[in-house]
């Protein structure tokens, strides 16, 4: 390294101006479930991402402040429930640390036994692979089995801290 290239910490930028500047980036919204055999589980996520077609494989990177994840990483079967333009609430319901989040939640049991969510635009059931420390975040890599989608229904869309829908 020359020693007259010195990074400073002004080059990085603070975490106020990163929420700002990517959250110009929209987004779906889902909400991630899991069942431990005596309870659903879930909790509201906007990083899905598919990742390959062979093998299937999708992520997602929860908080490592989530109180949730722990608990859904034990179970290992999961359902990504991606949200439709109308369930705003739902997923402040589940993006709620401690409060029941099923409370007044229709829901039945995906294949795999996560909790699949009515009105959602699509359910992915998936498996855990593998996780990656990633600063604040973990980044879940998942294995997707059966999954199914409702064709007309729009998206929820998270775009600068708020929610939306889009036009066609």
């Amino acid at each position: 390294m020359n020693a007259d290239h010195v990074v400073v910490d002004a080059d990085i930028p603070a975490p106020a101006e990163l929420r700002r500047v990517l959250g110009h980036f929209a987004t779906g919204v889902a909400v991630i479930t899991a069942h431990d055999g005596t309870r659903p589980l879930g909790f509201a996520c906007q990083s899905v991402v598919s990742v390959s077609l062979d093998p299937p494989l999708l992520s997602f990177c929860p908080a490592k402040t989530s109180t949730s994840w722990p608990r859904l990483r034990e179970v290992g079967t999961l359902c990504v429930n991606v949200l439709a333009e109308d369930q705003g609430g739902l997923c402040r319901q589940f993006a709620v640390s401690g409060a029941d989040k099923f409370a007044g939640i229709e829901w039945e049991r995906a294949g795999n036994g996560a909790p699949a969510l009515a009105g959602a635009l699509a359910r992915i059931e998936v498996a855990v692979e593998l996780e990656h420390d990633a600063g604040d975040h973990t980044v879940v890599l998942a294995r997707i089995g059966a999954l199914r989608a409702v064709d007309g229904a729009r998206p929820l869309l998270f775009y600068r801290g708020g929610f939306g829908g889009f036009a066609a």
